[in-house]
């Protein structure tokens, strides 16, 4: 720090002398130097205004503007020196020709003080930017030294007055993670249990997820179980431009923990700076995330395990992590945290209605039936929605459909008031229709739960099917299954017009992956065989993993599935057209449809729920 302090003075001091010689002897003005004998001449021809002179040397300025003698253009100002042997009578001859003498140069110079003040600029604009700059890199806090990661030290997590702890009370859905962190609950209360034994605790807890399944108020849960202080970072505030910050800021954030132990480190989105090293470096030469990551290992490895600093970190991309980070030693143990099951988004549901008043038809255990896939944070937005709908209603209760709404605004979008002409509205009406129909009709396939025709989000109409149990592993039937049902809507155009139109865009492209991952990664095609020739993380890169042979055969493959199963709704859609006709009329009339009523209007039996799973 000390040297970069004096490279800042030194380079305020060769500014202010390139400055103040520059301003002095550099800036004097272009007035030529004309000679005695020329200046004489002007004299004699009146053609000299003003002069000034101090000892022999003599300013002055032309009436008229004369060719420059020493150079281009020409000069109205200018200087020359009366020699020491001239005897001309000077004063007469400026008296004759009325030429004006003055107190004050014709042709002024700045003062000494002057450049000085002048020369000081610079280096009060190169000190005022370095201290914008030291401010904005170190959070504003600290001034200069801000710029080399001197912040305030952190300080745990505080409760504002009035609220509670988080517990696992308030966590729901995740038992197994609980388990997990069970014993780290135990370890921070009861260490000396542990030591006695000769245990130690892992050092480390990762919990790995996709986004919204709660990993940060997991480790909220297990810092208000155990009572302990809990320090909260995201790993992003660890870097910055200056190499050296980041180490720096984890250092003191570890050693703050130390202070305060038994304590819980918590740092979200550990991915930022805990990818595999080894990539590119920064412009300084070193990688600044590198040193960050390094220090992490570092200070875990500094645990003895009696500490009681245990550190937690959240990631959604745990494939990317640097296995030194995950090792054991550092985090031990690496917790998935997976979206909830139905009993599990039940009683998410309840937790977070628990200050909702809710009316009598609300049935939460059905509701968590027609939500599969939906995390912690989705099932709070759901509950949220609905509380939102029932206040701009003016309802003193959230009922069943605002939560039924609200269930659609999360998962389709906002409705559109859109005005369609009715030729668009009927094809659409088919086209939802078509999907509706096959889901009822196909073995195996989701129950249909909604369809309507009202716009919402990108969709013009939307059929909306969630399986009545949780399924964990799919069966080529039922894929195929959900690929007629997805292109029941062309179908439904084809069978009906005779053409198809760009409705069914999204359609395709859930058709599409699909059938790529039935012949591609499931071992569902006899040509391309049990074999996985496009893994899941080379999807987006189609094609860099398998030989070009191979990919015409998936190709093919995909093709042929794909029209299979067109032919079959079709020709089920053929079938049973009165029912795709009678679904279609209701759709126009009512706009929407729930389940029971699609059911009856089709003339379907719905499947048990036996029979379902």
């Amino acid at each position: 720090m000390r040297g970069r302090w004096w490279s800042l003075l030194l380079t305020a001091v060769i500014v202010f002398l390139l400055a103040y010689v520059g301003l002095t002897y550099l800036d004097r003005g272009n007035e030529p130097t004309i000679s005695y004998t020329e200046f004489s001449r002007q004299v004699d021809a009146g053609n000299v205004d003003k002069i000034y002179s101090k000892g022999d040397a003599i300013q002055g300025e032309l009436k008229n503007a004369r060719d420059n003698p020493e150079g281009d253009g020409d000069y109205t100002r200018f200087k020359t020196q009366r020699p020491a042997f001239a005897d001309d009578d000077l004063w007469r001859d400026l008296s004759s020709h009325e030429v004006t003498v003055t107190a004050q140069p014709v042709v002024r110079e700045r003062g000494v003080v002057s450049n000085l003040l002048i020369s000081l600029a610079p280096i009060v604009i190169i000190v005022a930017v370095w201290i914008f700059v030291a401010r904005r890199l170190g959070g504003g806090r600290g001034g200069a030294g801000g710029m080399f990661g001197r912040k305030a030290p952190p300080k745990p997590v505080e409760l504002r007055p009035g609220t509670q702890r988080t517990t696992f009370a308030d966590v729901a859905g995740i038992d197994e993670v609980k388990g997990e962190l069970d014993d780290v609950v135990d370890f921070l209360e009861h260490p000396d249990a542990y030591r006695r034994m000769g245990a130690k605790m892992p050092r480390g807890v990762l919990l790995a997820g996709s986004p919204g399944t709660g990993k940060t108020l997991l480790a909220r849960a297990v810092a208000g179980e155990a009572g302990v202080p809990f320090f909260s970072a995201s790993a992003s505030e660890f870097i910055e431009m200056i190499v050296g910050v980041g180490a720096s800021r984890v250092r003191e954030l570890f050693a703050e923990a130390r202070k305060v132990a038994p304590s819980i480190i918590f740092i979200d989105e550990i991915d930022t700076i805990g990818r595999v090293r080894g990539g590119g470096a920064s412009v300084s030469g070193h990688d600044e995330r590198e040193q960050t990551l390094n220090q992490i290992l570092t200070e875990m490895d500094g645990f003895s395990g009696s500490e009681g600093v245990i550190v937690i970190a959240a990631t959604n991309r745990a494939d990317i992590l640097d296995p030194a980070l995950t090792r054991p030693g550092r985090f031990d143990r690496v917790v998935n945290v997976s979206p909830p099951d139905r009993g599990g988004r039940e009683a998410i549901l309840r937790i977070h209605t628990r200050e909702i008043p809710l009316a009598e038809d609300v049935d939460l255990t059905q509701l968590a039936r027609t939500t599969p896939g939906m995390t912690g944070a989705d099932l709070a937005n759901l509950a949220n929605e609905a509380a939102l709908l029932a206040v701009k209603r003016q309802q003193q209760q959230v009922t069943a459909a605002d939560l039924s709404e609200a269930l659609e605004k999360v998962q389709l979008g906002a409705e559109r008031t859109l005005v369609m002409p009715e030729e668009d509205r009927r094809r659409t009406a088919y086209h939802e229709s078509g999907h509706a129909l096959l889901g009822m009709l196909q073995p195996g396939a989701d129950p249909v739960r909604k369809i309507t025709i009202v716009p919402r989000g990108r969709a013009l109409g939307v059929t909306m099917s969630t399986p009545e149990v949780e399924r964990y592993a799919h069966s080529e039937q039922y894929l195929r299954g959900r690929i007629i049902g997805a292109l029941g809507g062309m179908a439904a155009e084809q069978v009906v017009y005779g053409v198809v139109t760009t409705g069914a865009e999204n359609d395709l492209e859930q058709v599409t992956n699909i059938a790529r991952a039935m012949v591609a990664r499931w071992g569902m095609s006899e040509r391309v065989g049990r074999l996985s020739a496009l893994p899941s993380d080379a999807q987006q890169a189609y094609g860099l993993s398998a030989a070009p042979q191979t990919l015409d055969v998936i190709d093919a493959e995909m093709r042929r599935i794909v029209d299979e199963c067109y032919e079959e709704a079709c020709r089920k859609l053929r079938d049973h057209y009165k029912q795709l006709e009678a679904l279609a009329e209701a759709l126009l009339e009512s706009e929407t449809l729930e389940e029971a009523d699609a059911y009856r209007i089709a003339g379907v039996t719905r499947l048990t729920k036996a029979a379902d799973a």
